[in-house]
């Protein structure tokens, strides 16, 4: 019998002991404390359309309502005084404090998001060398296992050859002998 029939595939001496795969997400999220958790939330409310149109909408609804008192005060003396009369220095003053909060807010944001970004594609990598290295091993097995095949299979025709030769050999001499 063949050697390569006898000894187990390189499969079998294959030893699967890299660590479990981890979802990066979920190791950071689990590290993630209160404030950079805020952080993170004021980013995504931040960076996202509804902000936007509903920030307009408040300014256009400020400047408005400001023009549109400073319009009645001038033709009605006496009446209602704008609170914050055109150029809007206290809209001005509002807008340059939440810039000031939310930029470096965000930008926390982001450093985080580019270390978990960071962590995944490390991540990945590893997952991608241990599979590499695991398919490496299944398509050496495979090689082995045809190897066993086509050593069974040349058995098996030497068999056939065999037993057909003895047939005729028993035929002949059943058959000769008349």
């Amino acid at each position: 019998m063949p050697a390569s029939a006898r000894t187990p595939g390189p499969a079998a001496k294959y030893r699967h002991d890299h660590p479990k795969v981890r979802n990066v997400v979920e190791v950071i999220a689990e590290k993630q404390t209160l404030g950079q958790r805020v952080a993170d939330r004021v980013a995504v409310v931040v960076g996202g359309w509804p902000f936007i149109i509903v920030q307009s909408i408040l300014l256009m609804i400020w400047m408005g309502v400001n023009v549109y008192l400073m319009v009645m005060e001038h033709t009605h003396p006496g009446f209602l005084r704008a609170w914050d009369p055109y150029p809007f220095i206290l809209l001005n003053l509002v807008l340059s404090f939440q810039a000031a909060y939310t930029g470096p807010v965000v930008m926390m944001s982001q450093n985080r998001q580019s270390e978990k970004d960071r962590l995944t594609a490390l991540n990945d990598y590893q997952i991608d060398s241990k599979a590499e290295e695991e398919i490496k091993v299944i398509m050496e097995h495979l090689v082995h296992q045809d190897d066993m095949i086509l050593d069974a299979l040349a058995r098996i025709e030497d068999l056939q050859q065999r037993h057909t030769d003895l047939l005729a050999m028993l035929n002949t001499r059943s058959g000769g002998g008349n």
